[in-house]
This record gives C-alpha cells, structure tokens and sequence, in this order.
C-alpha cells in the first residue's frame, strides 16, 4: 500500500490504508510533527482545527478518513454515512471537502456498501488525479507569465495545500524554474500567518527566493513596479467565475486593477461548483475571534473588546484576468457549466 507517486519533497498527507498520518501545519516552521488519526471523528477535528488545510487537501484527508470510518463501522451503512456528514460539515466553504464526501458516497453504492478496500482504492485515485492536476496546472499557468516577472501570492497554496505540488504555488515553483517569474512575494496572510509561515517554509524548501510582506504593504508594493501578477488559489469558483478564498483576496483584486496588474486564480476542476451561479451563494465561513487575539499574543480577549473574523471573501468574476484549471487557462466571460 504504497504513497501515490510524489515528485515533490514536501507532503502533508500520508495514508497506508489502516493509519492516517497528517503533518500539523499550526507548527510549522517552528516544529514539524506528524499527528496519526485512527478515526474519522479524529479527522474532521483536524479539518476544522487547521491541522490540514487549502481545499484539495482538506478534500484528500476527507476521502481517506472515509476508509477510516468505515474500517470502524465493520458494514454499518447507517453509522458510515453519519461519520461522513460530521465529515462534512467540519469546513462549509471548501467546496473540495463535500466533492470528496459526495465522491466516496458514489463509490460506495457502486460497490453495495462502504467496502474499506474499495474505498482505499478510490481515496488512492482522488489523491492521484489531485498530483496531475497540480502539474497540469503549474504548466498552464506558468505558461501566462511572461519572462522576469515579479508576483504576489496571498495564504498558501502549494504542497501543503494539496497532494502534489501546489496550484498558485505550482505555478510561482514553475514559472520560477522557466525563468519566467524573477520576483516572488508572499503575503503574511494574517490572522493565521499561513503566508509569512507555510508559504514561506515550502519555498525556502523549494530554493525559490522570496520575500514576505504584510498585507498593508501590497498597495505600496504594487505601486513599486516590482509585480505584474497576484497569482492565488480558491476554496470554491462559481459557475459565473467569482472566487471565494482566504480572506483578503478580495482586497488584492482591487488593489491589482486599480495599479494595471493582472489577477490569476489557480485551482483544480473540483473547486468549481457549477451547480453555484454565482459568489453570492457561497457560505462564508466565520471563526473565533480569539484568533485574532492571539495573533496579537493576547492569550484571550480583552474586556470590552469585539472583533469580526471571516475566513474567506468573494472575488467578483470581473476582476480575475485568468483562471487555470487541470483543463487549462480560461478567460472572460467565465462560464463553468
């Protein structure tokens, strides 16, 4: 039972069909630590914890702990198919997490029931398509991007975010290795820093220079000259092109048309919800504001104080220049049916 091949040094995912392993993001780049789930339960507290998170990896640790779960219930259909709604309901906004759900519930009536090893076989092929994809989509992506060009990326979307190399951080790692991208910058990505922590660990990994900036300097920087592109990923595309994805990609946007860059989203087919005519659909999912708080290293929230904290916004349609698919790139009008 091995891994699906990787060509890339860095995983976040491994599954050997009896024991699933997840590398803790919340630690890096302090520390890195392997937490082992044994159950499903187990998995979907990972998934809302941020053990694991970025919507093609959230969608594989979602199918392999459907093998879990169903390794516990020894042919209990009833008690299968209830550990999948807790599954489910662990992130509202990553489309890839019900996609993947949805996906093993098929497999299961193909085979008459959750079957462990015929879902191990699927869970297998989900975190396969996801690696050709990546490399699908850094080749199409890349290909956008004319030689030397400087970018901004904003949370993390590489190998940590997925099962292969990465979509946005695929193609910053691609356009890096054609010469076509001389200048990477990467947003902390507050309040979770996943930016300033986790993009800025897989590309030191990768040996792509950067430099990380916070996000009240991406005007500044835009201003500069320094970027012609803002390459990010998503957590879910309508069928009209609007992206839903970590908070302040919205802002990026703007920021992008108003200074004459152009504004490339990257993400697998499966983020797509074609069945969603639009961003104003989409359930946006709100945290503890005790995040925020203890970014500012505060252990809980100060008396009389308030704070607002939603994990994604929506990217109006009219302001991404090029979205890259597994497909291939595609251009306004955006129409994903």
């Amino acid at each position: 039972m091995n891994q699906p091949d990787r060509p890339n040094v860095i995983e976040a995912i491994r599954f050997d069909g009896e024991r699933l392993q997840l590398l803790d993001q919340r630690l890096l780049p302090a520390r890195e630590a392997w937490l082992e789930m044994t159950g499903p339960d187990e998995a979907a507290r990972a998934i809302a914890d941020l053990v694991v998170r970025g919507a093609p990896a959230i969608g594989i640790t979602a199918a392999y702990a459907a093998v879990l779960a169903a390794r516990r219930c020894k042919g209990d259909e009833a008690a299968w198919q209830a550990a999948l709604d807790r599954l489910e309901r662990a992130r509202p906004t990553a489309v890839n997490l019900s996609w993947a759900v949805a996906r093993m519930r098929d497999c299961a009536k193909r085979s008459g029931g959750p079957d462990p090893e015929r879902l191990f076989s699927e869970a297998r092929e989900i975190h396969r398509q996801d690696i050709e994809a990546n490399r699908a989509m850094a080749e199409a992506g890349a290909a956008q991007i004319e030689p030397g060009s400087g970018v901004l990326t904003h949370c993390n979307t590489g190998a940590l975010a997925t099962g292969g190399i990465g979509t946005a951080l695929g193609v910053i790692a691609e356009g890096w290795r054609q010469g076509r991208i001389g200048r990477v910058f990467a947003d902390e990505t507050r309040p979770w820093l996943q930016g300033s922590r986790l993009t800025a660990w897989e590309l030191s990994q990768l040996g792509v220079p950067f430099r990380v900036i916070i996000e009240g300097a991406a005007a500044s920087l835009m201003a500069s000259g320094q970027v012609a592109w803002v390459i990010t990923g998503a957590d879910r595309i309508a069928a009209n092109g609007d992206v839903a994805n970590k908070i302040g990609t919205y802002m990026l946007a703007v920021l992008a048309r108003h200074h004459g860059l152009r504004f490339m989203v990257v993400a697998p087919s499966s983020t797509v919800d074609p069945q969603l005519e639009s961003g104003r659909g989409i359930d946006i999912e709100e945290r503890s504001p005790a995040e925020i708080w203890r970014a500012a290293g505060l252990e809980s929230e100060p008396p009389g104080f308030a704070a607002w904290n939603p994990v994604f916004d929506v990217t109006p349609a009219e302001l991404v220049d090029c979205i890259v698919t597994e497909a291939g790139a595609h251009f306004p009008p955006f129409h994903f049916a």
